[in-house]
């Protein structure tokens, strides 16, 4: 798909200014496998979930919160650091970025209790958004050729493609053989290798780009609020619901007066930019939220190893990245409008046949029912990027790029949220109406991609 964003951040404006030897090949390898680790750290997780739940001792709400700290704090911050990027030079941030990753990954595998893997986790999701920006300018910045640099890009976004697709299978696998705390450990010898491979990567020019500190502090109270009130639930949640609306109403009226806001409101006068966004965040919803509750739900309903669980959404995953080059072949021949209807119409059927799922389903019967809906959402965000590209001047592109995926990855960590407190009320009826949920959010963003023009995205 990637269903964790192809194309994110300020780094894909005016490509930067190299300093010092170009060493295209080692770059693009440390940028990728940069992406691929953050990429793999939003899936690895789910499969792990029961046994991190066993040894720690949580319940539904904290392995809502081991997945949710690192997706909402990746992606609120992924509105800034784009710019911060930009200002601290590309290779720096990415240096930044990869050091932080890593030693908080030690932090999470060493983790004694709940409270200290989840403030870890944050830390990893305020990395992996420093990251992000990061290796796409890396990759941007060393190759000038504008179709090796094509080709370049293609490479980096299948890297995140292919980690989202064997996350659950390497959770599966590590938490079987080891521990879950593996999940967390294996990210190391990868981050030193990325810091090996930047030594000899060429430095970046820093550049001035401004930072919209209040709307950027407005939208990670309001988002975590959110979160919280519908996890936590009872007095404290109606608390922290009221201090994100009032967050919310702050974070529009400073986005209106900024020069320079995070999320720059007239984006949205496009109806183009608007069915993209909104059909991005159903997919992500889709998507993310239910490897979340497949996952409990083939270890806690149907009594399946971590490793089994795992290796059930293969089938699902394992065809990803392939509907991804043909989604993108499709959007460039009869424009995204099609590609974009026909992935979201399979998406919302595959939803509905799930609905006939129970604790007596064979297993492997539901591995296979899970593939349609993979497949539409793998189907639907490459079209619905590109829609949103050519709806914006090529100057705002990486802006455009970052509110996109921004909105995406806010959108699974609350699907997440909202779909764990359903199931923690009654398994097999709360996912039912999560599938529901699901469908009918995409049903509406159908209609909304309706209204799109045929081979034009404007």
């Amino acid at each position: 798909m990637s269903t964790n964003g192809t194309v994110l951040g300020d780094g894909l404006a005016a490509p930067e200014r190299v300093l010092g030897p170009r060493t295209p090949a080692l770059t693009l390898t440390a940028a990728l496998l940069g992406f691929a680790l953050i990429c793999l750290d939003a899936s690895v997780v789910n499969v792990a979930l029961p046994a991190i739940g066993d040894s720690l001792g949580s319940g539904m709400s904290g392995l809502q919160w081991v997945v949710d700290a690192y997706t909402l704090a990746f992606a609120s911050l992924m509105l800034s650091t784009g710019a911060f990027s930009d200002r601290a030079g590309a290779s720096r941030a990415y240096v930044l970025g990869t050091i932080v990753f890593t030693l908080a990954s030690v932090a999470c595998g060493l983790a004694p209790n709940l409270p200290t893997l989840i403030g870890a986790r944050v830390v990893q999701g305020v990395a992996a958004a420093a990251v992000l920006p990061a290796s796409l300018a890396l990759v941007r910045q060393a190759y000038v050729d504008p179709a090796r640099r094509a080709r370049a890009v293609a490479l980096w976004a299948a890297g995140g493609s292919v980690a989202v697709a064997l996350g659950p299978v390497l959770g599966g696998v590590l938490t079987t053989a080891w521990d879950w705390r593996g999940i967390f450990f294996v990210n190391v010898p990868v981050g030193v290798v990325i810091l090996v491979l930047l030594v000899r990567a060429p430095r970046s020019e820093r550049r001035p780009a401004p930072l919209d500190l209040p709307g950027q502090v407005t939208a990670v109270l309001a988002l975590t609020g959110v979160a919280f009130a519908v996890i936590e639930g009872g007095v404290e949640g109606w608390v922290a619901l009221a201090v994100a609306v009032v967050a919310a109403v702050v974070f529009f009226r400073v986005e209106a007066r900024s020069p320079h806001p995070v999320v720059p409101l007239d984006l949205f006068r496009s109806r183009t930019v608007t069915a993209a966004v909104a059909a991005g965040a159903a997919v992500s919803v889709a998507f993310y939220s239910l490897v979340f509750v497949f996952s409990l739900f083939f270890q806690q309903v149907q009594g399946r190893s971590a490793l089994y669980a795992g290796l059930l959404f293969l089938p699902m995953t394992g065809l990803i990245a392939v509907t991804n080059v043909v989604a993108g072949k499709l959007a460039g021949r009869y424009g995204p409008r099609l590609p974009m209807l026909v992935g979201q119409a399979l998406a919302v059927v595959g939803l509905l046949v799930l609905l006939y799922v129970d604790a007596g389903t064979s297993s492997g019967l539901v591995a296979v029912l899970l593939v349609p809906m993979a497949l539409g959402c793998a189907l639907t965000v490459p079209p619905l990027t590109a829609a949103m590209m050519d709806a914006v001047p090529a100057e705002r592109a990486g802006l455009a790029a970052g509110v996109l995926n921004a909105a995406r990855q806010v959108a699974g960590g609350l699907g997440i949220a909202a779909f764990g407190a359903l199931v923690a009320d009654g398994f097999v009826g709360g996912m039912r109406v999560s599938l529901a949920v699901s469908a009918g959010l995409l049903t509406v963003t159908f209609a909304l991609s309706c209204r799109l023009g045929g081979r034009s995205a404007s």
